[in-house]
């Protein structure tokens, strides 16, 4: 979450929030590597080990974790392209401004709430 600032408005703060997020999947990586590094001490076999299905848990839960906290760097760096192009904190569906309270929350946000949560209006007729 962002400091009491508001929503990242340049390269290096929506930056910051990437070496957070960086910081986090390497850590996740340890720990992955470690619970395959203390499985490969012992002779685990998950079906018949009474261990095996936590051990088999932990491996899958700290995947997804780190699969998600990759794709959480990839929205970032789509953060950063549409900040360079004058288009961050607009909605991507309705063009409408994405509230500053959203970002701070989400700095990767790319719809307002209400069209993230499927309450948009359609667009007026010119």
């Amino acid at each position: 979450m962002l400091p009491v600032g508001g929503p990242p408005t340049s390269d290096s703060e929506v930056g910051t929030f990437a070496a957070d997020t960086l910081a986090r999947a390497t850590a996740l990586i340890r720990d992955f590597d470690g619970i395959v590094a203390a499985n490969a001490l012992v002779a685990v076999d998950d079906e018949h080990d009474p261990e095996g299905d936590s051990t088999a848990f932990e491996r899958a839960h700290v995947a997804t974790l780190l699969a998600r906290a990759r794709e959480h760097l990839e929205e970032l760096d789509r953060a950063l392209e549409r900040l360079g192009h004058g288009l961050y904190g607009q909605c991507e569906d309705c063009g409408g401004a994405i509230p500053s309270e959203r970002l701070g929350i989400r700095p990767a946000a790319t719809t307002c709430v209400r069209c993230a949560s499927g309450l948009r209006q359609p667009p007026r007729p010119a």
